[in-house]
């Protein structure tokens, strides 16, 4: 085990003399390597050790440096694998707090960019398994606002949708409403038509469903007529599996269980997030073994995203 350091980087050299494990200094300006706080005499230490094996003159050590530099990022997204692995694994087993405990230790983890966007979103699904919007926003809220940020407006809609997602099945339909609004307003900044004929129908659907929420069938019904209209528009056929889950959503909140049941059936049977609606429809139905049926299907998920936030701990309770 090694540790290195930059020579320019400020460090108090004499500090780093006689330190265990050995710690050395790279220089971006001559290219070498310096154990502690002195330089290696020509000819010998590390650097001569490393030329000797790779053949090669000034530079090869500042370039091994780098290389295992990048080795210590490679093991910083190794560990936050790790404990986003584990810390799913809780949520799904009803472990939220230690869940939550590892996700902490994955953020304060240094590792390349990607793994904390990761962990920020583990953190804030895990939140979504409890019904708590709000502290789902504190974590994915960070997401939108850096996507905005860089301009990534596709994956800032992207945010702010799944945030509303969660925020819709906790109850929260007023935050529900603003995520939507913003993933709608980000998305549309993308230049593509088609792309706008996508956000425009995720935003009438979001709209429908949380009308349907509140009570308002003839607003629910509206948003319902403007989505499939956009979907006529053929710009987005892979968004069409999504059109029998509105119907079924809003037929369900609407009162009219039959309805919601044959549309329902009609949507993606490998979602969770539909097979438990199926059983409260079943359930309102009156027929108890059909809902238990679709509750026990729902907890074969092993999702870790919000669609199985809300399923799991229903079907867990509903199946005991």
């Amino acid at each position: 085990l090694i540790f290195l350091v930059e020579a320019s980087s400020g460090v108090e050299l004499e500090s780093l003399v006689d330190m265990q494990p050995p710690i050395f200094l790279f220089d971006r300006k001559d290219g070498d390597l310096r154990t502690g706080g002195r330089r290696q005499e020509p000819g010998g230490g590390p650097c001569a050790i490393i030329r000797a094996m790779s053949g090669q003159p000034r530079g090869v050590c500042f370039a091994f440096a780098v290389f295992l530099m990048g080795g210590g990022a490679a093991l910083g997204q190794e560990a936050v694998s790790d404990l986003l692995r584990q810390g799913r694994q809780m949520d799904l087993d009803g472990q939220y707090g230690e869940a939550r405990r590892l996700f902490a230790r994955a953020l304060d983890t240094p590792s390349p960019p990607q793994a904390n966007v990761q962990a920020l979103r583990a953190m804030a699904v895990s939140y979504a398994f409890e019904g708590d919007c709000k502290n789902a926003v504190k974590y994915e809220g960070q997401l939108y606002e850096r996507y905005l940020t860089s301009k990534s407006f596709f994956e800032a809609g992207e945010t702010a949708d799944e945030l509303a997602r969660i925020c819709i099945d906790a109850g929260d339909l007023e935050q529900a409403y603003q995520w939507y609004q913003k993933g709608h307003e980000a998305g549309l900044n993308e230049p593509e038509e088609k792309q706008k004929d996508l956000w425009n129908f995720r935003w009438e659907h979001a709209q429908a469903r949380i009308a349907a929420r509140r009570g308002n069938k003839a607003e629910a019904r509206k948003h319902v007529e403007a989505a499939k209209a956009i979907l006529d528009n053929g710009s987005n056929p892979q968004q069409a599996p999504f059109f029998p889950y509105l119907l079924g959503y809003v037929a369900f909140y609407g009162g009219d269980f039959k309805t919601a049941l044959a549309d329902f059936q009609k949507a993606n049977q490998n979602d969770p997030f539909i097979l438990v609606m199926i059983a409260q429809t079943y359930e309102q139905l009156g027929d108890q073994a059909h809902a238990l049926e679709y509750y026990r299907k729902a907890l074969a998920s092993n999702a870790h995203n919000p669609p199985n936030a809300f399923a799991r701990p229903l079907a867990k309770k509903k199946v005991g």
